[in-house]
């Protein structure tokens, strides 16, 4: 039975997922930045919420509930980067209302598959069973219906940043239940040993891109910038996180703040906080 979230939506009606990364802790950021899009044609579907680096914990994750109705115009899928692959962490994050699930360093298929079996109730996995909470993330959907349907409709993720995941990738993209992968690029770089941006590295992630592909599952991948997001858009993935909050924080008072003091020039006024 399908569980309506705007991740699926999105990718069943879109060439491109946008999403965005939330490293600081609370709704107020991720809320803020999702009705700055409300009423626009261009709309996030998704938000990762980074407790792998960012300043979230699993005490945070309840949170996500509060921007995670697809019914609303600012609704968008909290996908939780639990720090590690381990059981304990993702059965939290799901409880707490996770659409979906992406874990670090993916360097096997059997890391690959050991991640799915976490993520499903038995008999498909070994997800112990308590969704309180998580509920509070599907508005309206009776307990029975988010029971019967958890298992096919929480997405899957694992990331491929490695070595050993790269060497691997084509068969971790073919373990059976696993919706997608996504690409961490700076560590990528770091761990092949290659410069991140030149052509090795670029190889690596076409590589990674095809894999996904070909095994039909969802492609996505980490930007820094607007121009970047575009550029892997173009190149056929079917998630692309655009920016990360504190990066958008940081460029946008800098910039605010340079033309203040005559460094540059103002563009459209606005009104209001």
């Amino acid at each position: 039975m399908a569980l309506n979230t705007a991740l699926n939506t999105a990718l069943q009606t879109s060439k491109t997922a946008y999403g965005f990364w939330l490293t600081l802790p609370g709704a107020g950021v991720a809320k803020t930045i999702l009705r700055s899009t409300a009423q626009h044609a261009n709309r996030f579907s998704w938000v990762l919420v980074d407790a792998e680096h960012g300043l979230i914990s699993d005490k945070d994750y309840y949170e996500v509930d509060s921007y995670a109705n697809p019914r609303s115009s600012e609704g968008a899928s909290p996908i939780i980067r639990v720090p590690w692959g381990e059981e304990w962490l993702i059965k939290r994050a799901l409880d707490a209302g996770a659409h979906g699930i992406l874990t670090p360093m993916c360097h096997s298929e059997e890391d690959a598959a050991k991640i799915v079996r976490y993520c499903k109730y038995p008999p498909q996995g070994s997800r112990g069973y308590g969704p309180m909470f998580a509920l509070h993330s599907f508005p309206e959907v009776p307990a029975a219906q988010y029971d019967a349907g958890a298992d096919k409709n929480t997405a899957v993720f694992v990331q491929i940043e490695s070595k050993g995941g790269l060497e691997s990738v084509e068969k971790i993209a073919a373990v059976e239940g696993l919706d997608g992968i996504l690409i961490g690029p700076f560590d990528l770089a770091k761990q092949i040993g290659v410069q991140r941006g030149g052509d090795e590295h670029e190889a690596a992630i076409q590589r990674i891109l095809k894999a996904a592909k070909s095994a039909r599952k969802k492609a996505a991948i980490f930007c820094t910038d607007g121009a970047d997001a575009q550029n892997r858009a173009q190149q056929g993935f079917d998630m692309v996180s655009i920016v990360t909050d504190v990066g958008v924080l940081g460029s946008g008072m800098l910039r605010e703040l340079n033309v203040a003091s005559g460094k540059a020039e103002g563009g459209k006024p606005r009104d209001g906080y």
